[in-house]
């Protein structure tokens, strides 16, 4: 799969340091486009997109402009003559990837199992201040996400497959989440059900 951006990219955003291999930040990219982007934007609008991609990630030039408008960012007036300016997709894939980033750099992986890193020169930052920085990067990578969702809004004859979607919305926010209540017969107080009855039902 191509990856939308590269650390270059990434690091126009965020300040990573020259020692962290591109490689390394290549995997948190892809992480973040197929786990935080292709379910933002919708399989359909996704790997339309995908497919206006040259090998090394950057749009080809005959693609669509609204494509290239919606992954570079550009300048537009909206139905009320307002100027938008829209920063694009980079930013948003960019943060959702430093998010990543974070989260799994705090810790490494050992043949006795999963340790946190220790530093000779400096202190290893606490579980819970990481969760803040992760949920700040999120936070951003949402605020940008935001001004795509009314960019493909303001466009959408320009993206007929791209539907607004509030649940995926509450999925992206930063921080623990609720997403639903799970009411089957399975997870009725037991005093409602006689073990015999349950197993009963479950054959049947």
């Amino acid at each position: 799969m191509l990856n939308l951006i590269t650390p270059e990219t990434l690091q126009r955003y965020e300040d990573i340091a020259v020692n962290i291999k591109p490689e390394r930040i290549k995997v948190f990219i892809k992480k973040a486009q197929e786990l935080d982007l292709k379910p933002f934007l919708g399989y359909i609008l996704y790997y339309d997109l995908i497919k206006h991609l040259e090998d090394d990630g950057i749009l080809k030039d005959d693609a669509p402009q609204h494509y290239k408008d919606l992954v570079n960012g550009c300048e537009y007036l909206d139905d009320q003559g307002y100027v938008v300016l829209y920063q694009g997709l980079q930013p948003v894939l960019s943060y959702f990837a430093f998010a990543r980033f974070i989260e799994a750099d705090s810790i490494h992986y050992t043949a006795t199992g999963p340790v946190t890193k220790r530093y000779d020169n400096a202190d290893a930052l606490p579980a819970k201040n990481i969760v803040k920085l992760v949920q700040q990067q999120r936070s951003t990578a949402n605020a940008y996400a935001n001004e795509t969702e009314r960019f493909l809004s303001d466009h959408q004859s320009d993206f007929p497959v791209w539907h607004y979607n509030r649940k995926n919305k509450s999925a992206r926010q930063a921080g623990p989440r609720i997403r639903s209540i799970d009411i089957t017969d399975f997870n009725f107080p037991a005093d409602n059900f006689s073990t015999n009855q349950l197993i009963t039902d479950f054959l049947n």
